[in-house]
Protein backbone atom coordinates (compact mmCIF):
# COMPACT_ATOMS: atom_id res chain seq x y z
CA UNK A 1 0.00 0.00 0.00
CA UNK A 2 1.79 3.15 -0.95
CA UNK A 3 0.57 7.27 -2.09
CA UNK A 4 1.24 7.23 -5.58
CA UNK A 5 0.70 11.21 -5.84
CA UNK A 6 -0.26 14.11 -3.29
CA UNK A 7 -1.83 16.47 -5.43
CA UNK A 8 -2.75 20.45 -4.75
CA UNK A 9 -4.97 22.92 -6.29
CA UNK A 10 -5.30 26.52 -6.65
CA UNK A 11 -8.38 28.92 -7.03
CA UNK A 12 -9.71 28.95 -10.39
CA UNK A 13 -12.34 30.92 -12.08
CA UNK A 14 -14.66 28.62 -13.64
CA UNK A 15 -18.67 29.06 -14.70
CA UNK A 16 -19.84 25.71 -13.56
CA UNK A 17 -19.67 26.61 -9.06
CA UNK A 18 -21.72 28.62 -6.99
CA UNK A 19 -18.72 30.12 -4.75
CA UNK A 20 -19.50 33.91 -4.37
CA UNK A 21 -16.35 34.48 -5.93
CA UNK A 22 -16.80 31.86 -8.80
CA UNK A 23 -13.84 29.93 -7.78
CA UNK A 24 -12.75 26.48 -7.38
CA UNK A 25 -9.00 24.38 -5.93
CA UNK A 26 -11.06 21.21 -7.54
CA UNK A 27 -8.19 21.30 -10.19
CA UNK A 28 -5.95 19.36 -8.43
CA UNK A 29 -2.18 18.65 -9.88
CA UNK A 30 0.22 16.43 -8.33
CA UNK A 31 3.56 17.46 -7.09
CA UNK A 32 7.05 16.03 -6.43
CA UNK A 33 7.86 18.02 -3.52
CA UNK A 34 7.15 17.47 0.13
CA UNK A 35 4.02 18.76 1.84
CA UNK A 36 3.20 19.89 5.44
CA UNK A 37 0.09 18.18 6.94
CA UNK A 38 -2.04 19.48 9.66
CA UNK A 39 -5.36 19.95 10.78
CA UNK A 40 -6.95 23.08 9.41
CA UNK A 41 -9.40 24.04 12.28
CA UNK A 42 -13.39 23.25 12.14
CA UNK A 43 -15.32 23.91 8.92
CA UNK A 44 -16.34 27.18 8.02
CA UNK A 45 -13.23 28.36 9.47
CA UNK A 46 -10.69 25.66 8.77
CA UNK A 47 -9.38 24.66 4.81
CA UNK A 48 -7.29 22.01 3.34
CA UNK A 49 -4.90 19.88 5.83
CA UNK A 50 -2.35 20.19 2.90
CA UNK A 51 0.42 23.47 2.94
CA UNK A 52 -0.16 24.78 -0.73
CA UNK A 53 -3.60 23.58 -1.49
CA UNK A 54 -6.70 25.83 -1.88
CA UNK A 55 -10.16 24.88 -1.01
CA UNK A 56 -12.46 27.86 -2.03
CA UNK A 57 -15.54 26.76 -0.36
CA UNK A 58 -15.42 26.13 2.99
CA UNK A 59 -19.43 26.12 3.66
CA UNK A 60 -19.17 22.65 2.17
CA UNK A 61 -15.51 21.83 1.86
CA UNK A 62 -12.13 21.65 4.21
CA UNK A 63 -12.44 21.53 7.96
CA UNK A 64 -11.09 19.11 10.54
CA UNK A 65 -13.39 16.39 9.32
CA UNK A 66 -12.35 16.94 5.35
CA UNK A 67 -9.12 18.13 5.86
CA UNK A 68 -7.76 15.60 3.36
CA UNK A 69 -10.00 13.46 0.23
CA UNK A 70 -8.12 10.26 -0.84
CA UNK A 71 -9.11 8.03 -4.12
CA UNK A 72 -7.89 4.80 -4.87
CA UNK A 73 -6.13 4.64 -8.39
CA UNK A 74 -7.90 1.28 -9.01
CA UNK A 75 -10.98 3.60 -8.89
CA UNK A 76 -9.65 6.09 -11.11
CA UNK A 77 -8.82 3.21 -13.53
CA UNK A 78 -12.06 1.61 -13.21
CA UNK A 79 -13.75 4.75 -14.69
CA UNK A 80 -10.91 5.31 -17.45
CA UNK A 81 -12.80 1.74 -18.50
CA UNK A 82 -16.01 3.04 -17.94
CA UNK A 83 -15.55 6.59 -19.52
CA UNK A 84 -12.94 5.93 -22.33
CA UNK A 85 -10.79 8.87 -21.33
CA UNK A 86 -7.35 8.81 -19.39
CA UNK A 87 -7.81 10.09 -15.59
CA UNK A 88 -4.28 11.12 -14.02
CA UNK A 89 -3.99 11.26 -10.49
CA UNK A 90 -5.93 13.71 -8.62
CA UNK A 91 -8.80 14.26 -12.09
CA UNK A 92 -11.38 13.92 -8.75
CA UNK A 93 -9.99 16.70 -6.76
CA UNK A 94 -8.24 14.21 -4.02
CA UNK A 95 -5.61 15.14 -2.21
CA UNK A 96 -4.20 12.01 -2.23
CA UNK A 97 -3.65 8.91 -4.97
CA UNK A 98 -3.42 5.62 -3.21
CA UNK A 99 -2.56 2.24 -4.32
CA UNK A 100 -3.16 -1.06 -2.96
CA UNK A 101 -6.55 0.67 -0.90
CA UNK A 102 -9.71 -0.27 -0.74
CA UNK A 103 -10.45 3.63 0.38
CA UNK A 104 -14.42 3.24 -0.24
CA UNK A 105 -14.11 -0.21 1.95
CA UNK A 106 -12.46 1.91 4.50
CA UNK A 107 -13.83 1.36 8.05
CA UNK A 108 -14.77 5.02 9.93
CA UNK A 109 -11.69 5.61 12.11
CA UNK A 110 -9.66 3.72 10.59
CA UNK A 111 -6.20 4.83 10.86
CA UNK A 112 -3.28 4.82 8.31
CA UNK A 113 0.03 6.38 9.03
CA UNK A 114 1.34 8.26 5.66
CA UNK A 115 4.88 8.10 5.29
CA UNK A 116 7.30 8.08 9.21
CA UNK A 117 5.04 11.03 10.43
CA UNK A 118 1.45 11.37 9.59
CA UNK A 119 -1.36 9.33 10.82
CA UNK A 120 -4.81 10.40 9.55
CA UNK A 121 -8.64 8.60 10.38
CA UNK A 122 -11.12 7.73 7.70
CA UNK A 123 -13.90 10.22 8.50
CA UNK A 124 -16.55 9.37 5.82
CA UNK A 125 -17.44 9.43 2.19
CA UNK A 126 -17.48 12.30 -0.57
CA UNK A 127 -20.60 13.42 -1.92
CA UNK A 128 -20.66 14.51 -5.44
CA UNK A 129 -21.60 18.26 -6.23
CA UNK A 130 -22.26 20.27 -9.41
CA UNK A 131 -18.88 21.33 -9.54
CA UNK A 132 -17.42 17.99 -9.73
CA UNK A 133 -19.95 17.57 -12.50
CA UNK A 134 -18.76 20.64 -13.79
CA UNK A 135 -15.16 19.64 -13.67
CA UNK A 136 -15.60 16.25 -15.23
CA UNK A 137 -17.71 17.66 -17.74
CA UNK A 138 -19.02 14.54 -18.07
CA UNK A 139 -23.22 14.29 -18.46
CA UNK A 140 -25.11 12.98 -15.30
CA UNK A 141 -21.80 12.70 -13.48
CA UNK A 142 -23.48 12.99 -10.01
CA UNK A 143 -25.69 10.27 -10.49
CA UNK A 144 -23.29 7.59 -12.24
CA UNK A 145 -20.79 8.22 -9.58
CA UNK A 146 -23.85 8.13 -6.67
CA UNK A 147 -24.83 4.64 -9.02
CA UNK A 148 -21.16 3.49 -8.71
CA UNK A 149 -20.73 4.75 -4.77
CA UNK A 150 -17.10 4.38 -4.82
CA UNK A 151 -16.67 7.49 -3.32
CA UNK A 152 -13.05 7.65 -1.76
CA UNK A 153 -12.70 9.01 2.05
CA UNK A 154 -11.99 12.12 3.47
CA UNK A 155 -10.01 12.27 6.32
CA UNK A 156 -9.34 13.63 9.61
CA UNK A 157 -5.45 14.74 10.80
CA UNK A 158 -4.30 12.65 13.75
CA UNK A 159 -0.71 13.37 14.00
CA UNK A 160 1.05 15.67 11.62
CA UNK A 161 3.84 15.87 9.25
CA UNK A 162 4.97 15.75 6.11
CA UNK A 163 4.06 13.69 3.20
CA UNK A 164 5.47 13.23 -0.29
CA UNK A 165 4.55 10.56 -3.41
CA UNK A 166 5.84 7.67 -2.98
CA UNK A 167 5.42 7.73 1.00
CA UNK A 168 4.16 3.55 2.34
CA UNK A 169 0.83 3.65 3.33
CA UNK A 170 -0.32 1.65 6.57
CA UNK A 171 -3.58 0.55 8.26
CA UNK A 172 -2.41 0.99 12.14
CA UNK A 173 -5.74 0.80 13.61
CA UNK A 174 -9.19 -0.58 12.57
CA UNK A 175 -12.27 0.08 14.81
CA UNK A 176 -14.60 -2.88 15.52
CA UNK A 177 -17.81 -2.27 13.79
CA UNK A 178 -18.92 -2.46 10.09
CA UNK A 179 -19.41 1.02 9.52
CA UNK A 180 -17.53 1.54 6.14
CA UNK A 181 -17.08 4.74 3.91
CA UNK A 182 -19.11 3.01 1.05
CA UNK A 183 -22.06 2.31 3.93
CA UNK A 184 -22.03 6.04 4.76
CA UNK A 185 -22.11 7.21 1.45
CA UNK A 186 -25.04 5.05 0.63
CA UNK A 187 -27.06 5.74 3.60
CA UNK A 188 -26.62 9.58 3.23
CA UNK A 189 -27.47 9.18 -0.59
CA UNK A 190 -29.43 6.62 -1.68
CA UNK A 191 -30.49 4.06 0.86
CA UNK A 192 -31.20 6.83 3.87
CA UNK A 193 -33.38 3.78 5.78
CA UNK A 194 -29.27 2.36 6.97
CA UNK A 195 -28.79 5.97 8.83
CA UNK A 196 -29.03 4.24 11.81
CA UNK A 197 -26.28 1.77 11.13
CA UNK A 198 -23.88 4.49 10.99
CA UNK A 199 -24.40 5.38 14.78
CA UNK A 200 -21.76 1.97 15.65
CA UNK A 201 -18.67 4.51 14.49
CA UNK A 202 -19.40 6.85 17.30
CA UNK A 203 -17.40 10.00 17.51
CA UNK A 204 -15.00 8.82 14.30
CA UNK A 205 -17.86 9.46 11.99
CA UNK A 206 -18.13 12.86 9.89
CA UNK A 207 -20.04 15.25 12.78
CA UNK A 208 -22.55 16.10 9.72
CA UNK A 209 -23.52 12.71 9.22
CA UNK A 210 -23.66 11.98 12.74
CA UNK A 211 -26.67 14.62 13.25
CA UNK A 212 -28.17 13.53 10.22
CA UNK A 213 -28.15 9.76 11.77
CA UNK A 214 -29.20 10.84 15.03
CA UNK A 215 -32.60 13.17 13.56
CA UNK A 216 -33.43 10.25 11.44
CA UNK A 217 -33.58 8.02 14.19
CA UNK A 218 -35.47 10.36 16.71
CA UNK A 219 -37.66 11.31 13.86
CA UNK A 220 -38.42 7.13 12.66
CA UNK A 221 -37.07 5.11 14.99
CA UNK A 222 -34.09 2.66 14.51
Amino acid sequence: MKLLSVNLGRAKAVPYTDQPEGLTGIDKRPTDAPVKVAAPGPKGVGASGLAGDTVCDTRHHGGNDQAVYAVAREDLDDWERELGRTLANGAFGENLTTEGIDVSGALIGERWRVGSQVVLEVSSGRIPCLTFQGHMGEQRWVKRFTQKGASGAYLRVIEPGEIRAGDPVEIVHRPDHDVTVALVFRAITTERQLQPRLLAAGEALHSEAREWARKYVEKRGA
